[in-house]
C-alpha cells in the first residue's frame, strides 16, 4: 500500500476480502473456486482497478470473471496503467529476480518487474540461470506431487546460490515462501523478499 500511495494512488483495502477461488478450482471444486471469484467481484465492486501481489491470482480472475473491476498484478499496474518504472527506491542489495509461471505464461508481464528493478538506486541486480523454470511449488501440485516438487525446488535454489544474490525476488508470495523455506532449511543466508518490499523500500 506504502508504494501505491507514493505514487499518488488513493488506496482501499476491504477487509471482507477472501481467497480469489485459484486454490479450489484448481483442486477441482471448480462451483466453489467460481462463487470465489464472483464474491471478490461484488467486494470490489466500483474500484477502478484492482492490483494483486499475485500473478496467480490476477490471472485466475481474468479467466473467471466476465465484468467486474480490472485487475492487474503489480508490476503491470505500475508500468502499463500508471507509466513509471522508477518509482524512487533505494535497496543497496545485491539481488536476483524469479519470473513466476503465472507471470510468464498466464500474464505475459515480461520485463516489466525487471525494468522496475533495474531503476532501483543502490541495487545490484544478477540474472539468475534457467530463470524461466518452474520453482516446483504450484499450489497444490508440491503436495500432490511432493518429490517432483522437491526435485525441481533442488533446481531452482541451486540456480538461486550459482548468483551470489543476498536477496531473491518474486512476484509471488507462494513461490517466496517455497524457496524461502529451502533456502532458510539449508541456512544459506539468502533471504527472500516480494517484488512490493523492494520498490516500497
Amino acid at each position: 500500500m506504502s508504494l501505491l500511495e507514493r505514487l499518488g494512488c488513493e488506496v482501499d483495502f476491504p477487509l471482507e476480502q477472501t481467497c480469489c477461488g485459484q486454490m479450489h478450482l484448481n483442486s477441482g471444486y471448480a462451483r466453489e473456486g467460481a462463487a470465489l471469484a464472483q464474491r471478490f467481484a461484488r467486494v470490489f465492486d466500483g474500484a477502478e482497478a484492482v492490483v494483486c501481489p499475485s500473478a496467480s491470482c490476477a490471472g485466475m480472475l481474468r479467466h473467471q470473471l466476465d465484468d467486474g473491476p480490472p485487475v492487474y498484478e503489480l508490476s503491470e499496474f505500475l508500468v502499463d496503467r500508471l507509466s513509471v518504472e522508477d518509482v524512487g527506491a533505494y535497496f543497496p542489495h545485491r539481488v536476483t529476480f524469479h519470473p513466476t509461471c503465472h507471470s510468464l505464461r498466464e500474464l505475459g508481464v515480461g520485463d516489466r518487474p525487471l525494468r522496475l528493478l533495474g531503476a532501483v538506486r543502490g541495487i545490484e541486480l544478477v540474472e539468475l540461470p534457467e530463470a524461466t523454470e518452474c520453482c516446483g511449488f504450484g499450489g497444490t501440485f508440491a503436495v500432490k506431487n511432493a518429490e517432483v516438487s522437491s526435485a525441481m525446488l533442488a533446481d531452482k535454489v541451486r540456480a538461486v546460490l550459482d548468483t551470489g544474490a543476498e536477496v531473491v525476488c518474486a512476484a509471488d508470495n507462494s513461490c517466496l515462501m517455497h524457496i524461502g523455506g529451502a533456502l532458510s532449511r539449508q541456512r544459506t543466508g539468502v533471504r527472500t523478499a516480494h517484488l512490493a518490499e523492494v520498490l516500497a523500500s
